[in-house]
């Protein structure tokens, strides 16, 4: 049987604590903890209760809420947040990508606009620099279109990692080693991606539920957002749909974790069956 987390002190976190905190939190980040998630988030909080030297719940809740800076907001997300992911992950997307999304997208394409795909959350940077790398390797337009990689997350500690792109066997697991010896310089137990590879991403902290945020976001020709709505209520979902949908072109794809769907949040998007996957489109004025 689970005990109750419990800080230095035997400090604990009483349900109300939790019911306040939790409305907080979702309020900031649109992150909703289920009751399930009760141990994982008391554990935290009681961290950064430790960490801020706080005397009570209530000491360190006044600090959260009215610090002018927000620092204290922005690490309590960094350990809150779940950051797990590694290379090639679901890579049927990416095969979907440069079999038919790109494709289509060029064939459409009447200016010199560049390809601009979006990768959100960017976690510690597997996932945009797999993009990069597949691109690379398995598109031929690649030499033919200016294509820029943005990625973006919450938690301003694994944008860090991600731009320092070092990374461990497990994450590397699944890459071709032929791709592994190409892309990246083993340092000791680790692997180092490219200097090159490296600089073709630029890394971004964003708060999807935030609109000042996200306003600057447009003109984009696909989206990755994976296994990240999965975290949100139905509002929060719904009001990403949104997002996403005023960041897209005409035209423009997102492509979604396996397990979450855009037609039980949004008629925004039209569902396209490509044979490597599901994506959802922003319909052009045409069709």
């Amino acid at each position: 049987m689970k005990t109750a987390a419990a800080n230095k002190t035997g400090m604990t976190i009483c349900e109300e604590d939790f019911l306040k905190f939790r409305e907080y939190f979702y309020r900031k980040s649109g992150i909703y903890f289920e009751d399930c998630k009760r141990y994982f988030v008391d554990k935290r909080l009681l961290e950064r209760i430790d960490a801020t030297g706080s005397e009570s719940f209530r000491s360190y809740f006044v600090l959260l809420r009215f610090e002018t800076g927000g620092e204290e907001l922005q690490a309590l997300i960094n350990l809150m947040t779940v950051n797990e992911t590694y290379f090639f992950r679901e890579e049927y997307q990416f095969q979907c990508m440069v079999t038919g999304l790109l494709g289509e997208i060029v064939q459409y394409k009447t200016n010199n606009s560049p390809l601009r795909i979006w990768s959100i959350p960017s976690s510690s940077g597997e996932e945009a620099y797999s993009i990069v790398i597949y691109l690379l390797e398995y598109w031929p337009g690649i030499h033919l279109w200016d294509v820029e990689v943005l990625s973006s997350d919450i938690d301003t500690r694994i944008i860090s990692l991600a731009r320092r792109g070092v990374y461990s066997p497990r994450s590397v697991q699944h890459l071709p080693p032929y791709l592994l010896t190409k892309y990246f310089t083993p340092i000791g137990c680790n692997y180092k991606i490219n200097e090159d590879i490296k600089q073709s991403v630029e890394f971004t902290r964003v708060n999807l539920m935030d609109t000042s945020d996200v306003r600057a976001y447009r003109n984009f020709d696909i989206i990755f957002c994976r296994n990240l709505l999965i975290y949100f209520d139905n509002l929060s979902r719904h009001l990403a749909a949104e997002t996403f949908f005023d960041a897209l072109n005409p035209g423009g794809f997102i492509c979604l974790g396996h397990s979450e769907s855009m037609s039980r949040t949004s008629s925004l998007f039209r569902v396209r069956k490509f044979p490597e996957a599901i994506v959802y489109q922003k319909p052009r004025q045409d069709i």
